[in-house]
C-alpha cells in the first residue's frame, strides 16, 4: 500500500529512519556516501569510480575517499578491471548487502508507523 506524505510527513519519516539508521546499525554514512551505497547496490553493475563521479556530477577524488570510508567499513571494495587495468571496478560485500537490506528493513518499519498514525488519526 503506497503512502500518500506530505513533504513535512515524508521528512518526518526520514528523521524517523536516520535516527533508528544510527540506533541499530551503527555506522553512520554521510548523505553522499549512502547515494554512492545505495547507487551500487541497487542500479546494476559494473560500477567504477569514473562513472560514479559522472553520475553524482564530482570528481574521481571525491568518490575515492568515499570508497575509502566505505571499503574501511567493508561495506565495498575496489578491484582493477582486467579488461582496462586503468579503470577500478567497485564490488558488493555481504556486509554491504546486509546494511542496506537493514536500512530498507528500517524504512519500511517507520513508514508502518507513519501509516498506522495517519490511520488512527494521530
Amino acid at each position: 500500500m503506497p503512502l500518500d506524505l506530505r513533504p513535512s510527513e515524508a521528512l518526518g519519516l526520514w528523521h524517523a529512519a536516520t535516527l533508528e539508521h544510527v540506533r541499530v546499525i551503527g555506522p553512520d554514512l554521510t548523505i553522499r556516501q549512502l547515494a554512492i551505497l545505495l547507487h551500487i547496490y541497487l542500479a546494476p553493475p559494473p560500477h567504477t569510480v569514473r562513472g560514479l563521479a559522472a553520475m553524482l556530477g564530482v570528481t574521481k577524488p571525491v568518490i575515492t575517499r568515499a570508497l575509502d570510508t566505505m571499503g574501511h567499513m567493508g561495506l565495498v571494495r575496489r578491484v582493477r578491471d582486467d579488461r582496462d587495468r586503468r579503470n577500478v571496478i567497485i564490488k558488493r560485500t555481504v556486509d554491504g548487502a546486509l546494511f542496506v537490506e537493514k536500512l530498507g528493513d528500517i524504512i519500511i518499519a517507520e513508514g508502518r508507523k507513519l501509516a498506522l498514525a495517519e490511520g488512527s488519526g494521530a
